[in-house]
């Protein structure tokens, strides 16, 4: 792997992916994933390496129950996790089905306790205790997640995790419920907790104000050991952290962790069916795998890159299996991208040629942009004059 000039490596925490396109993705809005669809799903996540597969819990329903059973029948790889309310009949219904960890969740801050389950601090505690450590006592790894953990006061949050500590949960969880943290918020947060636990931190974070993927960086960086993404980022409202943005941004600064550990060159195709599964495009300037992610138009970028790729390009598009192109058929476009199209089509053009060529490109384009057969059409065309 090229690894870019500028990039400066930074100590992050190792990390493990919680998938969870069929749990957080099946609250989307445009989500309602058949048996055959969850199956194919599950198997593409996991072929693409993720540590766990988090699904919704048995107890939603008899289809939610019917399905989980199938899909750890797959005898998947990843870990199968169950999302579930702290009530002992989800926690039960998660063993029943074959779960090898749970993730249970209350909320915590004050807004969610007025308008959820009216709970004080103690009365929370006293909630959470019982399902909690009947997890534990199954041998099923337990995580805690305090539900709105950014709008909760630092001391009570930490109250709770002090509490679940004690009864030996594996993982707390901090979930940015509304997408409402700064990435130095979490930054600093994060860091608190784990001065004051000796488990594991999970972040799920939601995408309202367009943070989730600097969040969930932050969070690593901090110490969080387990990340919660959702292929194409699908989920509640506007969704959580996207998979492929999300290994793309630890790319840049912790290759060793990325490159081996997921096969990124199966991305693509995992997003591509995700969405077939939803009836949605992926976003033309999608990270990585939309159609403009590696398209580079400018003249000033064209020459720099045909010189060295890492100039204007984060990350390489060879290692997802996604292709760069070059739009030489622009008003944009310079020289050196226009005697770089004529060298492929076996064309020799001398300088002078080569500016004239070029000008002659650029004003057809000002009309519209020309594809890459006009571009040859009149390349070919100024060599035979």
């Amino acid at each position: 792997m090229r690894t870019p000039a500028w990039s400066v490596p930074r100590h992050m925490h190792a990390f493990r992916i919680i998938d969870s396109t069929l749990r957080e993705g099946e609250q989307c809005a445009r989500a309602h994933f058949g048996l055959d669809d969850k199956l194919a799903i599950a198997r593409a996540v996991d072929a693409f390496g993720v540590d766990y597969l988090e699904l919704t819990s048995p107890a939603a329903s008899p289809r939610a129950r019917q399905h989980f059973e199938r899909i750890v029948e797959l005898g998947l790889r990843a870990r199968v996790v169950a999302h579930c309310r702290c009530v002992m009949a989800d926690v039960q219904a998660a063993i029943d089905a074959g779960a090898t960890g749970v993730g249970l969740f209350f909320a915590t801050s004050q807004v969610l306790r007025d308008a959820s389950h009216g709970c004080n601090l103690q009365q929370t505690l006293d909630v959470i205790g019982p399902p909690l450590e009947r997890a534990i006592a199954a041998g099923l790894e337990t995580r805690f997640s305090a539900e709105d953990a950014f709008r909760t006061a630092e001391s009570e949050l930490l109250d709770v995790y002090a509490a679940v500590c004690r009864l030996g949960v594996h993982r707390v969880g901090l979930a940015d419920t509304v997408g409402i943290a700064t990435p130095g918020e979490v930054q600093r947060r994060v860091a608190r907790v784990r001065e004051a636990v000796r488990c594991d931190i999970g972040f799920h974070g939601h995408n309202d104000t367009g943070c989730a993927v600097a969040n969930a960086y932050e969070a690593v960086a901090a110490g969080a050991t387990h990340v919660d993404v959702s292929v194409l980022g699908i989920g509640e409202r506007v969704g959580i952290t996207p998979l492929g943005t999300f290994v793309a941004r630890m790319l840049t600064i912790a290759p060793e962790q990325v490159v081996g550990r997921y096969r990124l060159g199966r991305l693509a195709t995992l997003e591509r069916q995700v969405a077939e599964a939803m009836g949605v495009q992926i976003p033309f300037n999608h990270c990585v795998t939309g159609e403009a992610a590696f398209s580079h138009k400018a003249g000033t970028h064209l020459k720099a890159m045909l010189r060295d790729p890492t100039s204007y390009e984060a990350v390489a598009p060879e290692l997802f299996g996604e292709r760069r192109t070059f739009i030489v058929g622009s008003h944009l476009t310079g020289k050196h991208a226009v005697a770089h199209r004529a060298r492929t089509l076996g064309l020799e053009l001398n300088a002078r040629q080569t500016q004239a060529v070029t000008l002659r490109i650029k004003e057809l384009a000002d009309e519209h942009d020309l594809g890459d057969e006009e571009v040859d059409r009149v390349l070919r065309e100024w060599v035979l004059r």
